[in-house]
């Protein structure tokens, strides 16, 4: 039996292109800068995750018949009524190269926090211009493995949340808070007001990160790659610290980086229980 069948709501429809989400273009749904503009999610786990988030309002969701078979099999709940494509409608969408396991979504964007609202325990991190969105949907991805409480990032010289990094960041984007700022600086002496250990990652810090007094809530911040932090960046931090390593190779691409000192910051503050 066909999830047509087996669930009445869904809908054919043979051109996606007559369901285009307004102000999506470019290559992988990514999309000039609208705020108010949809979030176009694909992919399983990017699309699961939304749809389990009741924080996340879907607009429009398309699937292929062996998807819809998928979530249907799996008890998932699509909330909206998904409208029924083949593979290559949603190829045309997305460009060739887009891992869409047959959904695609296009959904509301969700609310950023405030800094004034966030727990002060734990870590968040702090990303300076990281504007590669693989490189920001890994981060996300790995700072939901480690329950980071929230991301901090510029709402200029940032990638937005949809598109290619939310596939990098797997579901990520529904679990981790990501606040946006107009000035990074004005944003770490707040955070440096309510409590945290603000610690710039840099590769000519004062002390390898490993040595460095550690403590809760702290806020761990990264610099893109080639730049690093900007000058102003890493006065505003309270400590500069770096990344030692025993390999012939000193740097590592800045989603890894933020992955090992994460793991760094959770082991020396009693997170890994």
């Amino acid at each position: 039996m066909s999830p047509k069948e087996r669930n009445p709501r869904f809908q054919r429809r043979d051109n996606l292109d007559r369901g285009r989400p307004q102000g999506s273009g470019g290559r992988h749904g990514a999309r000039e800068r609208d705020p108010d503009g949809p979030a176009i999610l694909y992919g399983w786990h990017t699309v699961t995750a939304a749809l389990a988030n009741p924080a996340r309002r879907i607009r429009k969701l398309w699937l292929t018949e062996n998807a819809a078979r998928k979530l249907a099999d799996e008890n998932i709940d699509t909330r909206v009524t998904p409208e029924m494509v083949r593979p290559g409608d949603i190829d045309r969408r997305l460009g060739p190269d887009a891992v869409h396991q047959g959904m695609l979504a296009e959904a509301d964007p969700l609310d950023s926090p405030r800094i004034d609202t966030l727990p002060e325990d734990g870590i968040v991190l702090v990303l300076d211009q990281i504007t590669d969105p693989h490189n920001v949907g890994a981060i996300m991805r790995s700072a939901a493995a480690f329950a980071v409480k929230a991301i901090v990032t510029t709402a200029r010289h940032s990638p937005e949340a949809t598109g290619v990094l939310a596939k990098s960041a797997s579901g990520a984007l529904e679990l981790v808070p990501l606040v946006l700022v107009t000035n990074l600086a004005r944003a770490l002496t707040e955070l440096e007001d309510r409590g945290f250990l603000t610690v710039g990652l840099d590769s000519e810090g004062s002390a390898d990160l490993a040595a460095v007094e550690l403590r809760q809530p702290l806020a761990l911040v990264l610099g893109a790659e080639g730049k690093g932090l900007r000058q102003l960046t890493r006065e505003t931090c309270s400590v500069v610290a770096r990344l030692d390593m025993p390999g012939a190779i000193k740097s590592l691409n800045v989603s890894n980086a933020a992955a090992l000192a994460l793991y760094i910051g959770a082991s020396r503050l009693g997170l890994m229980r």
